[in-house]
């Protein structure tokens, strides 16, 4: 069978991937820059072919809390946001975790804090990473950086988030989200009969009185000994994520004598910087974490005794570069180059900062 190629952008790859995932239902608002996910799914009009769910909803509050329930049934549900709009569900983020089910969640960041402006940021890591919402809690973190891995994400998060039971998020910088790029589509997958859900999703409440199989999905718990035996097993299930769900690219590190670490987009301006250095005979590697959560913690520990130093690029103040110095550890110095405000750096910029933060003054 010949591959299915198609120009879009990112949040239409989304839209598509969603589709063809077999995903039962959607819930979104709109919100700049990823209205085009809600917008390509009105167009394909997927609930006459598939019968998946499409629906606008009043609020970004109303959109999370249709996922719940959607999740606390046993379908695959999605929803898509950006920045403020995300910071609206984490309430409804928190429950779903607490309750042990499994979702997606887009974010395409736009820079903040507060409105901000409709231009890229990478200032939602901590948010995304740290649980975002109250409670000991993490979300699986997949950070894309070409429209490919937008459409290919949507396979693979609602795949982990059905094997852990429990949400995972795209996120993705409104780069991203936005450019037009070749994709390959991925094969479409039939829907999940009802039986097929019922047995692959034992916490599946059919919100039928009077049956045996009705389950109660709640995230509340008033007994403060069961409410600790459950945050001890979320902290397992996260332990298991951690050891075996961890995903990186590397390029050019076997030799590297300095590290840039940088995910998404910035990852790809990254690159180019790398090259250039090279061509300067400067030896430079590069590190893109595809997962945020899980860190690949033990790769930069490993690295961090190979190089003289490590750079990190973000479209933030400097967010993922704490966790970086956690696994460094203090062996090398680390340092943050990043742009704000939506501003986004050239190669250029990004190899001075390299020469001025760590080769200079070495």
């Amino acid at each position: 069978m010949s591959e299915e190629v198609k120009l879009m952008k990112g949040n239409e790859a989304i839209a598509h991937a969603a589709i063809r995932y077999g995903c039962d239902g959607y819930f979104g608002y709109p919100i700049t820059p990823q209205s085009e996910v809600l917008e390509t799914l009105e167009l394909l009009m997927p609930w006459e072919t598939t019968g998946m769910v499409v629906l606008q909803a009043e609020s970004e509050v109303a959109a999370i809390n249709m996922v719940y329930g959607g999740a606390a049934a046993g379908k695959a549900v999605m929803t898509s946001s950006s920045s403020p709009g995300i910071s609206l569900k984490q309430e409804g983020i928190s429950y779903i975790a607490a309750a042990e089910l499994p979702a997606l969640i887009l974010n395409c960041m736009r820079g903040g804090p507060g409105l901000g402006t409709i231009q890229p940021s990478q200032a939602d890591y901590f948010q995304a990473t740290k649980g975002g919402g109250h409670g000991d809690y993490h979300l699986i973190v997949l950070a894309p950086s070409t429209v490919q891995e937008m459409a290919d994400f949507v396979g693979l998060g609602f795949d982990l988030a059905f094997k852990y039971r429990t949400p995972a998020m795209i996120l993705a910088d409104g780069i991203v989200g936005q450019m037009m790029e070749k994709v390959v589509l991925p094969p479409a997958r039939p829907r999940r009969t009802e039986e097929e859900v019922r047995r692959q999703c034992p916490w599946a409440t059919t919100g039928k009185h009077g049956r045996k199989e009705r389950n109660v999905v709640t995230s509340l718990e008033m007994d403060p000994v069961l409410m600790e035996k459950n945050n001890e097993r979320f902290q397992q299930t996260y332990r298991t994520i951690e050891e075996n769900e961890v995903r990186f690219e590397e390029i050019g590190t076997e030799d590297a004598d300095y590290l840039i670490i940088a995910f998404g987009t910035v990852a790809r301006i990254a690159l180019k910087a790398i090259e250039d250095a090279r061509e300067q005979g400067i030896k430079v590697g590069l590190l893109r974490p595809i997962t945020l959560w899980p860190f690949p913690t033990k790769e930069i520990e490993r690295l961090s005794h190979k190089v003289k130093g490590i750079l990190v690029v973000e479209l933030n103040a400097g967010q993922m570069i704490q966790d970086v110095r956690l696994a460094n550890e203090g062996r090398v110095p680390v340092a943050h180059f990043g742009r704000m405000g939506g501003i986004v750096p050239s190669p250029t910029e990004i190899l001075d900062a390299l020469n001025r933060e760590l080769i200079e003054n070495a």
